[in-house]
């Protein structure tokens, strides 16, 4: 039997036999599950997004296949693309939509009405919180289709859709234009000057980095603007996250003639998604590498994320490991289209090797929105994690990014995230454990905390008093 085995083995070097693998062909024109995407992949080399609704279909991005090859994975007849936290999911059709096959001439892609059309299609398609919100999506529509005509340009087009958004109560909705109609906005529709004499506005990092100055005993914090950390006495650590964004190492640039900002948005914007959002985990990785090991011998952590808007899910996940030992399910999310929603996706964290179970405590306030209340949804799955201020702001979805035929880019709220007993709190914000009754109005808010800081800190130290004797 041997010998037969080697024979086999020697006839098969002879011949230069290979054995076989099954491989598969992402060629061809898939169609998600609930994102209204069409996803082309032409000769297993490029690739084709097109944002389409009933009445449109936009090519919104283009490129090489190995750009988004990384975020592919194929099982059964399903094609998944896995983009930070989000899984979209795509079927095979024979077909590009015939909209897709004929595109728009320059005067139809430019015409305001029929770009509020697809505006209100995606919105009545895709946006989550109809029902939460109590809207009458006939009566909204008539009502905002009613204020334009056949003269309408531009300007007036952005002000109603940025109307409706207000409409909606979608928190986390965006509107971008070009130059041109921003600057045809302020010539026909000039504010209001504020009136002179108020007090200043006081900025969100302005605040932290006061609150941080004066609770730091031992100023920690190396290399940093946007986390801030040190210890407020020999036993309690304090952790500051200003954002969940911005942390990703962008070589490209061009800071000198472009401003941080705006130099950062577009090398990111330049970028697939997911390429993007890995270099973003890494760079808070090798923060949090630091932070932990400043932080390990302390008896407890207070983690502020106050005056936190938020940023990335998976920066937020990436720090909350750091007090996670094995992988663990933290919270489950959903999207919704045409009435319907997506099948519930459990989400899970990774923990780490040497995490800190020792007491957290997470400071909140209504100023603290999106993946930093993702942050906080998470950490519910945690027993040593505790949340002191008030309830978060209560906008946690993200946003469904698409794109106008005129080329504006537009976004609206399909994600309903749930706690993993299927609970969903937008709208009214992720509860604390101890309440201090913060202000909701951003200004005063900021100016209560600033105007005394002292007792700011020890509103916090006396709460984790409370908490610790229960």
């Amino acid at each position: 039997m041997k010998s037969i085995i080697i024979l086999s083995l020697l006839l098969c070097l002879l011949s230069h036999c290979t054995t076989k693998t099954e491989s598969h062909s992402y060629n061809g024109i898939w169609q998600s599950i609930g994102h209204g995407e069409i996803l082309e992949i032409k000769g297993d080399e490029e690739y084709a997004f097109y944002d389409i609704t009933s009445i449109s279909c936009v090519t919104r991005r283009k490129g090489s296949l190995d750009e988004i090859a990384k975020a592919l994975t194929f099982e059964t007849d399903t094609l998944s693309l896995h983009v930070g936290v989000i899984t979209t999911r795509y079927t095979r059709t024979s077909n590009l939509p015939i909209l897709c096959s004929k595109p728009l001439d320059v005067i139809e892609a430019n015409d305001p009405s029929y770009n509020f059309e697809v505006f209100m299609e995606t919105v009545k398609e895709h946006y989550a919180f109809i029902k939460l919100n109590a809207l009458n999506w006939d009566e909204l529509y008539q009502n905002q289709k009613a204020k334009l005509s056949p003269s309408s340009n531009n300007a007036d087009l952005f002000l109603i859709i940025e109307e409706t958004y207000e409409k909606l109560n979608d928190n986390h909705a965006y509107l971008e234009a070009t130059d041109e109609v921003y600057d045809l906005v302020d010539k026909l529709y000039p504010e209001d000057e504020e009136p002179k004499g108020g007090l200043p506005e006081l900025g969100d990092f302005y605040v932290a980095h006061k609150v941080a100055q004066h609770y730091l005993k031992d100023d920690m914090t190396k290399d940093s603007e946007l986390i801030q950390w040190g210890k407020i006495n020999n036993d309690v650590g304090y952790i500051q996250f200003i954002t969940m964004t911005m942390f990703a190492e962008l070589t490209q640039l061009t800071v000198h003639s472009e401003g941080f900002g705006d130099a950062f948005v577009q090398a990111r914007d330049r970028m697939f998604e997911e390429a993007y959002l890995e270099k973003e985990v890494e760079g808070v990785r090798k923060i949090m590498d630091v932070v932990m090991n400043d932080l390990s011998e302390m008896e407890s952590i207070i983690i502020d994320v106050r005056f936190n808007g938020g940023g990335n899910d998976v920066v937020s996940f990436e720090i909350l490991s750091r007090f996670i030992q094995d992988r663990m399910h933290v919270a489950n999310h959903k999207f919704s289209y045409k009435d319907r929603h997506t099948p519930i996706d459990p989400i899970y964290i990774n923990g780490s090797e040497d995490p800190f179970l020792k007491p957290v405590y997470i400071l909140t306030s209504p100023q603290t929105g999106s993946a930093a209340e993702v942050f906080c949804i998470a950490s519910m799955s945690l027993p040593h994690i505790k949340r002191i201020g008030s309830a978060t702001m209560g906008a946690m979805s993200t946003t469904l990014d698409k794109l106008l035929p005129n080329g504006w880019e537009f976004a609206v709220s399909n994600e309903v995230y749930m706690d993993n007993e299927g609970r969903c709190y937008e709208n009214i914000g992720i509860p604390v454990h101890y309440e201090l009754n913060y202000l909701k109005d951003r200004q005063p808010f900021f100016r209560s905390v600033v105007d005394d800081l002292e007792k700011d800190k020890q509103d916090i130290l006396e709460a984790i008093e409370v908490i610790e004797k229960k």
